[in-house]
């Protein structure tokens, strides 16, 4: 009897990438700003793609954090877990795949994840991104 392949990790991965694009689309919608999406699979196993994003209020960070796991429970993707929302200065929800980082300007400064993953791939996620860039000064 012959087995039936398995499916490819590609289409898992191409699956988690149009999540996470869909992601960073919800955060721009929502005023997100600085945004970015990095491919880190070959730089760790932990995860696939970061989601980096700036809010200008607490307010603006929780709604962005509600709405992305809105879209992503209606996509059928569940997270693991979520740190920081009471805070609201760094909200980190954990989707397994990909993790989504929503911070305050201050906050994202300091931490600079993109300078921690900077040899990871960015992803162009939107022609109209660049609207959304320079932001951060």
């Amino acid at each position: 009897m012959e087995k039936e392949p398995l499916t490819s990790s590609r289409s898992t991965s191409e699956q988690t990438r149009k999540h996470v694009i869909l992601c960073a689309q919800t955060a721009a919608e929502h005023r997100g700003y600085d945004i970015l999406v990095l491919d880190v699979r070959r730089l760790t196993d932990i995860t696939d793609y970061l989601l980096i994003a700036t809010g200008t209020s607490r307010r603006q960070i929780h709604t962005m954090a509600d709405e992305i796991d809105r879209l992503m429970e209606e996509q059928g993707e569940y997270k693991l877990g979520i740190e920081g929302y009471d805070e609201s200065r760094w909200v980190l929800i954990d989707y397994g795949d990909f993790v989504v980082h929503l911070f305050d300007l201050q906050t994202r400064k300091y931490y600079d994840l993109e300078s921690l993953w900077g040899d990871a791939t960015r992803i162009e996620w939107d022609e109209q991104q660049q609207q959304f860039q320079g932001r951060r000064k």
